[in-house]
């Protein structure tokens, strides 16, 4: 079976930015230079492979220490990942949505496929939510008495650190495991919901619970990667709609908050009435013909 581009790309990507493989037999992470950089996606910091920090970790860190030496290259890295790619970064860049991916083609006799989770028209804004509260407020109101507090959505809820850190630190490092105790069982069964669901579910956790894909979402209308609709070629046919796993209605918000830039319904359109402003949009659109050929 031939494997697509995009598919091709975020596993080199997830590669590239964990390249640290030393840390995976060794249990170490990497804290060199380069850690004063962020990744566009959700990559755990305390990954061993881990070269990068995350925004969203980082995010988090800086706000506790807003009035005093809050870092605003953190925000303006986000705003920047923002403007330039939207949330091309959660099709295409993101570990944990490459992972989500690789979950949904897995088929179980007893699993019903479906795209979306009942209510997602309600459930879709609850990554706003926490964003708001677990990102935002809760770092920045909950500090102790000497000034820190917790980047408490990566220590309550966040699933790609349990995945790609504390599985791979606790399969190496023994000694770790006496400190195992009620919150990683807590993060450990979220993980494992989140697992069954994207088995079952298109992204599920992409949809209804990352607060960076609801921050990049915002970008997607004014972002360097667009869609534009020709007016004048569109039929209302309605493919580009049946081709997106995200059940976007393209023709009408092409640049939806929830879209992550597939480009599977750049493909399904024969009309080419859906028009990308990807500079390498040929390739991607090649990428979309192959994916569509492997169903």
């Amino acid at each position: 079976m031939k494997i697509s581009f995009r598919t091709k790309f975020q596993a080199a990507f997830c590669a590239l930015t964990n390249a640290n493989f030393a840390g995976f037999f060794k249990g170490n992470i990497y804290q060199g230079n380069l850690k004063k950089l962020c990744v566009p996606g959700l990559n755990c910091y305390s990954c061993p492979g881990a070269l990068f920090s995350c925004p969203l970790g980082s995010l988090q860190n800086s706000l506790t220490s807003l009035g005093d030496r809050f870092s605003f290259y953190i925000l303006g890295t986000l705003l920047g990942f923002g403007v330039l790619f939207g949330r091309l970064i959660c099709g295409f860049m993101c570990p944990f949505g490459f992972l989500q991916d690789l979950l949904y083609k897995i088929k179980l006799p007893f699993v019903k496929k479906r795209l979306n989770m009942p209510y997602h028209n309600k459930l879709k804004y609850l990554k706003y939510v926490i964003l708001i509260v677990f990102v935002i407020l809760m770092p920045l109101l909950l500090v102790n008495e000497f000034g820190f507090s917790s980047p408490y959505f990566c220590k309550l809820i966040c699933p790609s650190g349990t995945f790609f850190a504390s599985f791979p630190l606790l399969l190496v490092k023994t000694s770790l495991r006496d400190a195992i105790g009620l919150l990683f069982f807590n993060k450990l069964t979220l993980l494992l919901v989140f697992v069954f669901l994207s088995i079952k579910y298109y992204r599920p956790f992409c949809k209804y619970i990352c607060p960076l894909g609801a921050l990049y979402g915002l970008f997607n209308r004014v972002s360097f990667f667009r869609f534009e609709v020709d007016d004048k070629k569109c039929t209302l046919c309605k493919q580009c709609e049946r081709a997106c796993p995200m059940e976007i209605k393209t023709y009408q918000t092409p640049n939806s908050a929830d879209c992550i830039r597939c480009m599977k319904c750049i493909n399904a359109c024969k009309f080419d009435a859906l028009i990308s402003t990807y500079p390498l949009k040929d390739m991607f659109k090649n990428s979309s013909k192959s994916e569509k050929l492997n169903k």
